[in-house]
């Protein structure tokens, strides 16, 4: 088990009230894994990939990072388990625009204290990896949006973390670039790297092996767990195909046309 989430709620206090973002959330992920978690704006599925991220910390619950209990950790030592275990990817790629993107890529190792011509060598190879060999010396604005987020891609994994945690790692690119990142994400799948993603679009979170659906804070899965792309990229299930979906401690089954509006152009919540 590379993480386990037991039982987690957040909250935040606004005013004199409480507002209960995240509710008795709990998830168990396998290294190797691949899931998505998707929900709609709101439903806290960001706050939970800051929680999974070590970026901020539960009000309850328990969560284990490689079997390590980070309730007990300083902040310090927080953080250097993020920078072991995590790589991160986010929707607006967050280079820096004066650096090329060799630097960008670089820049963890220099923070984690490699020296320059290793660090440069390792970022070198993260970006001809994922194809830009050809343009290391290339900043932000000489770079396509897919370009970044491939930089972005090679920035997380040049340090060799167990997880790839990325957030709406295709919301800001049109659907090619989209679908040559999902593709560079199965092949970094498929060379054993654990993948938690975070989307809202449902053809996107098709592409992992595993979906999980957050709203109001709330995990909804589905029965067997096992939805995704894993044989031919269409939702599966051991019983029927259909969704089962549990609310309120109970599973109730949903309509699988709810789940199926491709045609109409409509992706159901």
């Amino acid at each position: 088990m590379i993480l386990e989430l037991k039982n987690i709620y957040k909250d935040y206090p606004q005013g004199k009230l409480t507002v209960h973002v995240l509710k008795d959330i709990s998830l168990e992920v396998e290294e190797g894994d691949y899931i998505a978690i998707m929900g709609p704006s709101g439903s806290g599925k960001t706050t939970l990939m800051n929680l999974i991220g070590c970026l901020d910390v539960p009000t309850s619950g328990s969560y284990y990072l490689a079997g390590k209990d980070m309730s007990r950790l300083s902040d310090n030592q927080m953080a250097e388990i993020r920078n072991q275990y995590i790589g991160f990817v986010f929707q607006t790629f967050n280079l820096l625009p004066k650096l090329s993107a060799l630097d960008n890529v670089a820049l963890p190792l220099l923070y984690a204290g490699v020296k320059k011509k290793e660090r440069r060598a390792r970022a070198e190879e993260a970006l001809r990896k994922v194809g830009l060999g050809d343009r290391l010396e290339f900043r932000s604005n000489q770079l396509s949006g897919g370009q970044c987020q491939r930089v972005a891609i090679a920035r997380a994994m040049v340090g060799n973390p167990k997880i790839l945690l990325a957030d709406e790692p295709t919301g800001a690119l049109d659907t090619k670039s989209g679908d040559q990142i999902m593709e560079l994400f199965q092949q970094l799948n498929e060379e054993g790297v654990t993948i938690v993603m975070i989307t809202h679009e449902p053809d996107i979170a098709r592409c992992a092996r595993k979906i999980y659906h957050i709203r109001d804070g709330e995990f909804s899965k589905g029965n067997s767990g096992e939805f995704g792309n894993e044989d031919n990229g269409e939702f599966s299930n051991e019983e029927n195909g259909e969704f089962s979906i549990e609310e309120s401690g109970e599973f109730v089954k949903e309509d699988s046309s709810e789940f199926n509006k491709e045609d109409s152009g409509e992706a159901a919540e």
